[in-house]
Protein backbone atom coordinates (compact mmCIF):
# COMPACT_ATOMS: atom_id res chain seq x y z
CA UNK A 1 0.00 0.00 0.00
CA UNK A 2 1.36 3.38 -0.94
CA UNK A 3 2.03 5.60 1.44
CA UNK A 4 -0.65 8.83 1.78
CA UNK A 5 1.15 11.03 3.78
CA UNK A 6 3.94 12.20 1.11
CA UNK A 7 4.52 15.81 0.30
CA UNK A 8 3.24 15.42 -3.46
CA UNK A 9 0.02 13.93 -2.44
CA UNK A 10 -1.12 17.52 -1.03
CA UNK A 11 -0.15 18.69 -4.55
CA UNK A 12 -3.00 19.35 -7.44
CA UNK A 13 -3.09 20.83 -11.22
CA UNK A 14 -0.13 21.45 -13.38
CA UNK A 15 3.15 20.75 -12.79
CA UNK A 16 5.23 23.95 -13.04
CA UNK A 17 7.41 22.13 -15.80
CA UNK A 18 7.56 18.63 -16.99
CA UNK A 19 9.99 17.02 -17.51
CA UNK A 20 9.87 17.49 -21.39
CA UNK A 21 11.85 20.63 -20.43
CA UNK A 22 15.25 19.26 -20.83
CA UNK A 23 16.40 20.85 -17.39
CA UNK A 24 13.75 19.17 -15.11
CA UNK A 25 14.86 15.81 -16.96
CA UNK A 26 18.65 16.05 -16.35
CA UNK A 27 17.53 17.38 -12.74
CA UNK A 28 15.47 14.25 -12.04
CA UNK A 29 18.11 11.88 -13.50
CA UNK A 30 21.21 13.87 -11.72
CA UNK A 31 19.27 13.54 -8.54
CA UNK A 32 17.77 10.75 -8.22
CA UNK A 33 20.25 7.77 -9.31
CA UNK A 34 17.98 5.00 -8.56
CA UNK A 35 15.54 6.32 -11.12
CA UNK A 36 18.35 6.70 -13.78
CA UNK A 37 18.78 3.30 -13.48
CA UNK A 38 15.64 1.64 -13.94
CA UNK A 39 15.17 4.00 -16.52
CA UNK A 40 18.64 2.74 -18.24
CA UNK A 41 17.25 -1.05 -17.15
CA UNK A 42 13.82 -0.58 -19.08
CA UNK A 43 15.81 0.62 -22.23
CA UNK A 44 18.34 -1.92 -22.24
CA UNK A 45 16.19 -4.63 -21.26
CA UNK A 46 18.39 -5.65 -18.21
CA UNK A 47 17.29 -6.64 -14.38
CA UNK A 48 18.02 -4.55 -11.63
CA UNK A 49 20.52 -7.01 -10.58
CA UNK A 50 22.51 -6.81 -14.00
CA UNK A 51 23.68 -3.20 -13.18
CA UNK A 52 26.58 -3.01 -10.28
CA UNK A 53 27.35 0.59 -11.22
CA UNK A 54 26.10 3.48 -12.91
CA UNK A 55 27.97 6.72 -12.72
CA UNK A 56 27.00 10.44 -14.36
CA UNK A 57 30.26 11.50 -16.11
CA UNK A 58 28.46 15.05 -17.16
CA UNK A 59 27.21 16.49 -13.75
CA UNK A 60 26.02 20.10 -13.74
CA UNK A 61 25.58 22.17 -10.83
CA UNK A 62 21.54 21.98 -10.09
CA UNK A 63 20.43 25.86 -10.02
CA UNK A 64 23.41 27.43 -11.50
CA UNK A 65 23.03 29.52 -14.61
CA UNK A 66 23.13 27.22 -17.41
CA UNK A 67 25.77 30.40 -19.37
CA UNK A 68 28.07 29.28 -16.40
CA UNK A 69 28.36 26.07 -16.93
CA UNK A 70 27.82 25.29 -20.34
CA UNK A 71 28.42 26.75 -24.01
CA UNK A 72 25.04 28.95 -24.17
CA UNK A 73 24.82 28.74 -28.08
CA UNK A 74 24.16 25.22 -27.53
CA UNK A 75 22.82 24.56 -24.16
CA UNK A 76 22.66 20.93 -24.65
CA UNK A 77 21.61 19.11 -21.44
CA UNK A 78 22.35 15.09 -22.41
CA UNK A 79 23.12 12.73 -19.18
CA UNK A 80 26.24 10.66 -20.27
CA UNK A 81 26.45 7.85 -18.33
CA UNK A 82 28.89 4.55 -17.82
CA UNK A 83 27.27 1.50 -17.25
CA UNK A 84 29.27 -1.20 -15.19
CA UNK A 85 32.53 0.51 -16.53
CA UNK A 86 31.67 -1.26 -19.92
CA UNK A 87 29.00 0.38 -22.04
CA UNK A 88 29.09 4.39 -22.42
CA UNK A 89 25.40 5.68 -22.41
CA UNK A 90 23.95 9.04 -23.97
CA UNK A 91 20.07 10.11 -22.65
CA UNK A 92 18.66 13.20 -24.25
CA UNK A 93 15.17 15.06 -24.17
CA UNK A 94 14.32 17.06 -27.52
CA UNK A 95 11.87 19.08 -27.57
CA UNK A 96 12.23 21.14 -30.66
CA UNK A 97 12.40 19.42 -34.19
CA UNK A 98 15.88 21.30 -35.89
CA UNK A 99 14.76 18.58 -39.43
CA UNK A 100 18.62 17.37 -38.38
CA UNK A 101 18.07 14.67 -35.67
CA UNK A 102 19.85 11.72 -37.40
CA UNK A 103 23.06 14.19 -37.66
CA UNK A 104 23.03 15.34 -34.56
CA UNK A 105 22.41 11.95 -32.37
CA UNK A 106 25.00 10.16 -34.99
CA UNK A 107 27.59 13.27 -34.34
CA UNK A 108 27.24 12.67 -30.46
CA UNK A 109 27.85 9.09 -30.70
CA UNK A 110 30.52 9.12 -32.95
CA UNK A 111 32.29 11.38 -30.18
CA UNK A 112 31.53 8.97 -27.39
CA UNK A 113 32.57 6.68 -29.41
CA UNK A 114 35.99 7.94 -30.14
CA UNK A 115 37.20 7.70 -26.47
CA UNK A 116 40.43 5.55 -27.10
CA UNK A 117 43.75 6.70 -25.53
CA UNK A 118 46.91 6.68 -27.90
CA UNK A 119 48.28 3.05 -28.03
CA UNK A 120 44.91 1.00 -27.14
CA UNK A 121 43.96 -1.57 -29.08
CA UNK A 122 40.51 -0.70 -30.94
CA UNK A 123 38.90 -4.07 -29.97
CA UNK A 124 38.96 -2.53 -26.31
CA UNK A 125 36.65 0.55 -26.93
CA UNK A 126 33.57 0.52 -24.98
CA UNK A 127 30.13 0.42 -26.72
CA UNK A 128 27.97 3.13 -27.54
CA UNK A 129 24.36 3.92 -27.14
CA UNK A 130 22.40 7.08 -27.79
CA UNK A 131 18.63 7.08 -26.79
CA UNK A 132 16.92 10.21 -27.55
CA UNK A 133 13.19 10.74 -25.89
CA UNK A 134 11.76 13.16 -28.78
CA UNK A 135 8.93 15.24 -28.60
CA UNK A 136 7.61 14.81 -32.10
CA UNK A 137 7.73 12.15 -34.45
CA UNK A 138 10.98 11.59 -36.32
CA UNK A 139 9.77 9.78 -39.22
CA UNK A 140 5.90 10.83 -39.89
CA UNK A 141 5.32 8.32 -42.85
CA UNK A 142 6.29 5.60 -40.58
CA UNK A 143 5.86 6.32 -36.82
CA UNK A 144 7.15 4.30 -34.02
CA UNK A 145 7.24 4.03 -30.33
CA UNK A 146 10.31 3.09 -29.68
CA UNK A 147 13.19 2.20 -32.55
CA UNK A 148 16.38 0.89 -32.16
CA UNK A 149 19.01 1.30 -34.91
CA UNK A 150 22.36 -0.95 -35.51
CA UNK A 151 24.90 -0.71 -38.98
CA UNK A 152 23.94 -4.05 -40.68
CA UNK A 153 24.62 -5.59 -44.08
CA UNK A 154 22.14 -3.87 -46.59
CA UNK A 155 21.85 -7.47 -48.13
CA UNK A 156 21.56 -10.00 -45.45
CA UNK A 157 21.05 -8.04 -42.81
CA UNK A 158 24.26 -9.12 -40.96
CA UNK A 159 25.20 -6.54 -38.25
CA UNK A 160 28.19 -4.87 -38.47
CA UNK A 161 29.02 -4.09 -34.49
CA UNK A 162 26.62 -4.30 -31.90
CA UNK A 163 29.05 -1.31 -30.08
CA UNK A 164 27.48 1.18 -32.11
CA UNK A 165 23.72 1.61 -31.16
CA UNK A 166 21.06 4.52 -31.39
CA UNK A 167 17.83 4.12 -30.22
CA UNK A 168 14.46 7.13 -30.52
CA UNK A 169 11.54 7.23 -27.88
CA UNK A 170 8.88 9.15 -29.53
CA UNK A 171 6.58 10.86 -26.59
CA UNK A 172 3.80 11.69 -28.79
CA UNK A 173 3.42 8.05 -30.16
CA UNK A 174 2.93 6.14 -26.39
CA UNK A 175 -0.09 4.09 -28.27
CA UNK A 176 2.36 2.78 -30.36
CA UNK A 177 3.80 0.49 -27.59
CA UNK A 178 4.33 -3.01 -28.32
CA UNK A 179 3.69 -5.74 -26.20
CA UNK A 180 7.78 -5.67 -25.55
CA UNK A 181 7.93 -1.96 -24.69
CA UNK A 182 4.87 -2.24 -22.37
CA UNK A 183 6.95 -5.69 -20.52
CA UNK A 184 9.86 -3.10 -19.63
CA UNK A 185 7.30 -0.80 -18.87
CA UNK A 186 8.83 1.88 -21.58
CA UNK A 187 5.04 3.47 -22.08
CA UNK A 188 5.46 4.32 -18.49
CA UNK A 189 8.70 6.22 -18.77
CA UNK A 190 7.14 7.91 -21.46
CA UNK A 191 3.93 8.36 -19.75
CA UNK A 192 5.87 10.15 -16.32
CA UNK A 193 7.84 12.32 -19.22
CA UNK A 194 4.99 13.41 -20.73
CA UNK A 195 2.57 14.38 -17.65
CA UNK A 196 1.37 17.76 -17.20
CA UNK A 197 -0.58 17.43 -14.01
CA UNK A 198 -0.12 16.07 -10.32
CA UNK A 199 -3.03 14.12 -10.82
CA UNK A 200 -0.99 12.06 -13.44
CA UNK A 201 2.18 11.92 -11.77
CA UNK A 202 0.19 10.29 -8.29
CA UNK A 203 -1.46 7.78 -11.05
CA UNK A 204 1.77 6.63 -12.34
CA UNK A 205 3.61 6.64 -8.77
CA UNK A 206 0.77 4.33 -7.73
CA UNK A 207 2.25 2.25 -10.35
CA UNK A 208 5.81 0.78 -7.98
CA UNK A 209 8.02 2.23 -5.56
CA UNK A 210 10.72 3.14 -8.30
CA UNK A 211 7.54 5.60 -10.03
CA UNK A 212 6.53 6.57 -6.30
CA UNK A 213 10.58 7.72 -5.87
CA UNK A 214 10.31 9.15 -9.38
CA UNK A 215 7.89 11.74 -8.17
CA UNK A 216 9.17 12.60 -4.67
CA UNK A 217 12.19 13.75 -6.30
CA UNK A 218 10.33 15.69 -9.08
CA UNK A 219 8.39 17.18 -6.09
CA UNK A 220 11.53 18.43 -4.34
CA UNK A 221 12.58 19.64 -7.40
CA UNK A 222 9.58 21.73 -8.21
CA UNK A 223 10.55 23.37 -4.37
CA UNK A 224 13.74 24.52 -5.44
CA UNK A 225 13.75 28.20 -6.70
CA UNK A 226 16.72 28.27 -8.56
CA UNK A 227 16.22 24.82 -10.05
CA UNK A 228 12.50 26.38 -11.53
CA UNK A 229 14.41 29.49 -12.42
CA UNK A 230 16.95 27.28 -14.84
CA UNK A 231 13.65 25.28 -16.26
CA UNK A 232 11.83 28.98 -17.13
CA UNK A 233 15.31 29.63 -18.63
CA UNK A 234 15.02 26.65 -20.75
CA UNK A 235 11.30 26.83 -21.96
CA UNK A 236 12.16 30.49 -22.84
CA UNK A 237 15.25 29.04 -25.17
CA UNK A 238 12.60 26.58 -26.60
CA UNK A 239 9.88 29.45 -27.30
CA UNK A 240 13.05 31.34 -28.97
CA UNK A 241 14.16 28.67 -31.03
CA UNK A 242 10.51 27.81 -32.41
CA UNK A 243 10.31 31.30 -33.29
CA UNK A 244 13.25 31.50 -35.20
CA UNK A 245 12.74 27.98 -36.58
CA UNK A 246 9.12 29.25 -38.00
CA UNK A 247 10.41 32.76 -39.21
CA UNK A 248 13.19 30.46 -41.26
CA UNK A 249 9.99 28.24 -42.53
CA UNK A 250 8.15 31.55 -43.68
CA UNK A 251 11.23 32.69 -45.46
CA UNK A 252 11.64 29.57 -47.32
CA UNK A 253 7.97 29.43 -47.88
CA UNK A 254 8.15 33.09 -49.64
CA UNK A 255 10.99 32.37 -51.19
CA UNK A 256 9.14 29.18 -53.00
CA UNK A 257 6.04 31.13 -54.16
CA UNK A 258 8.53 34.22 -55.55
CA UNK A 259 10.53 31.20 -57.58
CA UNK A 260 7.12 29.49 -58.69
CA UNK A 261 5.65 33.02 -59.35
CA UNK A 262 8.77 34.20 -61.81
CA UNK A 263 8.56 30.10 -63.16
CA UNK A 264 4.73 30.82 -63.96
CA UNK A 265 5.98 34.61 -65.35
CA UNK A 266 8.08 33.04 -67.52
CA UNK A 267 5.63 30.02 -68.87
CA UNK A 268 3.10 32.76 -69.88
CA UNK A 269 6.07 34.55 -71.51
CA UNK A 270 6.71 31.93 -73.68
CA UNK A 271 3.29 31.17 -74.12
CA UNK A 272 2.69 34.52 -75.26
CA UNK A 273 5.46 34.61 -77.86
CA UNK A 274 5.01 31.20 -79.01
CA UNK A 275 1.19 32.72 -80.05
CA UNK A 276 2.64 35.31 -81.65
CA UNK A 277 5.31 33.57 -83.55
CA UNK A 278 1.80 31.29 -84.56
CA UNK A 279 -0.02 34.40 -85.64
CA UNK A 280 2.89 35.91 -87.84
CA UNK A 281 3.19 31.87 -89.30
CA UNK A 282 -0.92 32.15 -90.17
CA UNK A 283 -0.68 35.74 -91.70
Amino acid sequence: MKQTNLPYMQASGALPHTLVNDYMFKALLQKNKMVLKHLICSMLHLRPEEVVSVNLTNPIVLGKSLAEDLDSKTFVLDVNVLLNDQVLINLEMQVVNYKNWPERSLTYLCRNFDHLSRGEDYIHVKPVIHIGFLDFTLFPETPEFYATYKMINEKNHQVYTDKFILSVVDLNHIELATEEDREWRIDFWASLFKATTWEELKMLAQQNSIFENAVETIYELTADESVQEQCKAREKHVREMRTVLTEKQMAVQEKDKAVQEKDKAVQEKDKAVQEKDKAVQEK
